[in-house]
């Protein structure tokens, strides 16, 4: 688990949610707000002028101007590093699916629980992406019904790669693979980076999406 402090980002143009979301994470010892913008072009412009980038933006994503789909195009290209949270009253399965597709790694409701949001900061912080159940069978529906049958070669990735990749998506951490395989954490960061440079993935998200649309990872089942 990481112990450094999140330094975390929050865009969203409506004045009372972002200082109320701000109020209640600030009392958090591992987060430290160091942004708050009102919309996406008050973001960038912002992460332009800094040298100290935030690893984590919540990204609200109906806002004036630039929203909140056209701001993660901009950060995913301009700032690679930073992983996005969606945030957005808009919980439904093409909203989810759309932000995930440009790069959000979480899908926050703004309805959340204060515990839920503070939790999938964590998670995002600790293993790149976090995908609750919701989303996972809204991922999987979709894709496995806009994809083709796999052509997949099953014999691309080895067996350890394969048994590293079930446990990326299944949301474990690299300590936890390590121990759960009998690895080294070198060795699991070695594993992972392979299959990334093997699929083509931009970040771990990106795995989980490419095992579920290549249907090699199949929650409950055996890879």
């Amino acid at each position: 688990m990481k112990n450094d402090v999140i330094k975390l980002a929050i865009a969203d143009d409506e004045t009372l949610f972002r200082q109320g979301i701000s109020f209640i994470l600030s009392k958090e010892n591992n987060i430290d707000i160091i942004l708050q913008a009102e919309d996406g072009n008050d973001l960038i412009n912002q992460l332009k002028a800094r040298r100290d980038l935030p690893e984590i933006i919540l990204m609200d994503l109906k806002m004036p101007d630039l929203n909140g789909v056209e701001a993660t195009k901009i950060v995913r290209k301009q700032f690679p590093e930073i992983k996005i949270i969606a945030l957005t009253s808009y919980y439904s399965k093409p909203f989810i699916v759309n932000m995930i597709d440009q790069g959000a790694v979480a899908y926050l409701a703004k309805n959340s629980s204060p515990t839920q949001v503070i939790y999938t900061i964590n998670q995002v912080a600790q293993k790149g992406f976090y995908y609750d159940e919701n989303v996972l069978d809204i991922l999987e529906d979709t894709k496995l019904k806009t994809i083709k049958k796999s052509k997949y070669d099953e014999e691309y990735l080895t067996r350890r790669e394969r048994e590293v990749l079930k446990l990326i998506c299944e949301q474990k951490t690299t300590v936890e693979i390590a121990e759960q395989l009998f690895i080294s954490p070198r060795t699991v960061e070695g594993h992972r980076n392979h299959l990334l440079l093997k699929t083509g993935s931009k970040n771990i998200a990106g795995l989980v999406i490419h095992a579920i649309e290549n249907q090699i990872f199949v929650r409950n089942q055996q890879l």
